[in-house]
């Protein structure tokens, strides 16, 4: 399925403004960000920066980086409404700025090309002046796993 709405899409979109606690991902529940923009082939979430989520500096932990962008973009590629469910073969990311204890992140992920086996995509996470903390691309591979809606 390909088009601008689906039943995982519009569950997404009827999401809007909450926290995402209804995941499928219990790593998607503890990260607990808040879902504020939803499309076929992008999302949106915010994220408050947490104890749990920094290394001893007291900022933003790249592995914590790294699993909100991953995912993010697993959840973005759940709602594209595909037959069968994709994994990340590949996740490159850079941390580019420092972000504190306490700090609200805004996430984005995007498809950059959505192949039949492989679906490339991007994510990147700014402050809320814009600044960007980190980014990645990351290519997801579809599995023979069928997904059941």
């Amino acid at each position: 399925m390909n088009s601008d709405t689906n039943p995982r899409l519009d569950f997404f979109r009827s999401q809007i403004g909450n926290n995402i606690t209804q995941s499928p991902s219990p790593l998607g529940q503890w990260l607990n960000g808040k879902l504020i923009e939803v499309q076929h082939g992008s999302m949106t979430v915010e994220i408050t920066i947490r104890k749990d989520m920094t290394n001893p500096l007291g900022t933003l932990h790249g592995g914590a980086a790294a699993a909100i962008m991953d995912d993010l973009v697993g959840m973005m590629v759940f709602g594209l409404g595909r037959e069968y469910a994709y994994t990340t073969v590949n996740l490159n990311c850079d941390f580019l700025n420092a972000a504190r204890l306490g700090e609200v992140l805004i996430a984005h992920a995007y498809v950059i090309r959505a192949g039949k086996n492989v679906i490339h995509c991007e994510a990147r996470i700014t402050n809320t002046e814009g600044k960007i903390i980190a980014k990645c691309s990351t290519n997801m591979i579809q599995t023979g796993v069928k997904l059941p809606f």
